[in-house]
This record gives structure tokens, C-alpha cells and sequence, in this order.
């Protein structure tokens, strides 16, 4: 019965997000994800959980990639690479996370992914 409502208004709120919004949202969702993996680290799904998570942070990622490498991206030339630079470590980080599972290597993708919603949430120079 929650469940129902609770999707509802996930869908609701996405629709009137904007772009910016749900970008960080995914990404926190993403860590969130991640963190669970952490704190629950000697549980018997830790297996499932960590592919589930790892997978979910995959496509959010090369999601961002593909978006940050198109030519006529509009966001500042420099600044795109850094983050596409980024993304390898990303996906090199979440690679090496299913092969060879780390609690404590899970804190850069964490970090990396609250740090950039964050900067998502707040609102850029031009809007101040």
C-alpha cells in the first residue's frame, strides 16, 4: 500500500524537478546506495547488494558520460574534461570493486558522488 503511494510521489517530484535537481538526486541516491553497502558489510547479501550498487552507480556514470562528451555539451570546455577524467577513476574504482570488494575504497566513489550533488543543489554564480 505505501509502496504505491511512495512511487507516486517519486514520479510526481521527478516531473517537476529540474534538470539539476535530479542529477544530484541520482547521484545521492547512488552513494546512498553504496553507504548502505558499507554499514552492512558483513551481511550475507553484501554480495548482491555491493553488484547492485556498483551496477546502479555504472549507469548513472557513463549516463554522465555520454552527456559531458557530446560536442556541444554547454558546459565549459576544461571543466567537462575534469569530470569525464573523473568518471575513469569512476569506473575504474567500480570495476575493481567487483572483482576485489573493499569496504573503505567505497568512501571515494561516496564522497565523490555527494560532493557533486552538492555542487548540483547549489545554484550557480549567474543565478545569485
Amino acid at each position: 500500500m505505501y509502496g504505491n503511494a511512495y512511487n507516486a510521489y517519486e514520479k510526481s517530484a521527478a516531473a517537476t524537478m529540474s534538470g539539476r535537481e535530479i542529477e544530484a538526486r541520482v547521484l545521492s541516491k547512488a552513494a546512498a546506495k553504496l553507504r548502505d553497502c558499507q554499514k552492512n558489510w558483513d551481511s550475507e547479501n553484501r554480495r548482491a547488494d555491493l553488484e547492485e550498487a556498483c551496477t546502479y552507480n555504472q549507469r548513472v556514470w557513463s549516463i554522465l558520460q555520454a552527456e559531458l562528451a557530446k560536442p556541444d555539451h554547454p558546459m565549459d570546455k576544461k571543466l567537462r574534461q575534469n569530470l569525464l577524467n573523473l568518471s575513469v577513476f569512476i569506473d575504474s574504482r567500480i570495476f575493481e570493486m567487483l572483482v576485489t570488494p573493499d569496504r573503505e575504497k567505497l568512501s571515494a566513489i561516496i564522497n565523490i558522488n555527494n560532493g557533486l550533488a552538492a555542487g548540483l543543489r547549489s545554484r550557480p554564480m549567474a543565478e545569485q
